[in-house]
């Protein structure tokens, strides 16, 4: 038997498997897409019974772009993704659903800081020399909260109490109730 054939199958299942791993990571910010984050947030809901969800959408992300330019966006986009990861840490994890749309799963809302993170969102950016107004609106959906445990009764909850926010000033956060 040839060995080659061996070979060739080992580097092509090798191929495929980055490619799959890099499906599930968005290309600019290196968050979970929807398809990786949905499969780990899944995992914590079922394991963590004080894990929460938050849905973070920046504010006035289409004045930014259409003012600043595309580059900006992105590095908006970046700083973002940076930020919740940052305040994440080994608590959770972000995903970015698209546009300026992202997602956390954290396994102990009790141990979070939702006012670290809102902090963190409204820092500005520098980018090219030009002091960039970053703000988001932030909702967040405790599972303890929710009559069964589930990821889209989570995500709906967050959604609502992220346009609950939205509607109060577009800074700040609110925990669906």
């Amino acid at each position: 038997m040839s060995i080659v054939p061996l070979l060739g199958w080992a580097v092509h299942g090798g191929i495929l498997a980055r490619r799959l791993a890099s499906a599930r990571r968005d290309p600019l910010t290196g968050l979970h897409t929807r398809a990786g984050w949905t499969a780990r947030a899944e995992d914590v809901i079922r394991r963590h019974p004080r894990a929460a969800v938050l849905l973070v959408d920046l504010d006035h992300f289409k004045t930014l772009n259409d003012t600043h330019g595309h580059a900006a966006g992105d590095a908006a986009l970046v700083e973002t993704a940076d930020r919740l990861r940052a305040w994440c840490g080994r608590n959770g994890t972000a995903g970015r659903l698209g546009g300026d749309e992202f997602v956390v799963v954290i396994r102990d809302l009790a141990a979070a800081d939702p006012d670290a993170l809102s902090a963190a969102l409204h820092r500005p950016l520098n980018h090219d020399g030009v002091s960039l107004q970053l703000a988001a609106s932030v909702g967040a959906c405790a599972i303890a909260d929710l009559p069964v445990p589930c990821l889209p009764d989570a995500l709906a909850a967050a959604d609502a109490a992220m346009y609950a926010a939205k509607a109060r000033g577009r800074r700040g956060s609110r925990t669906a109730r």
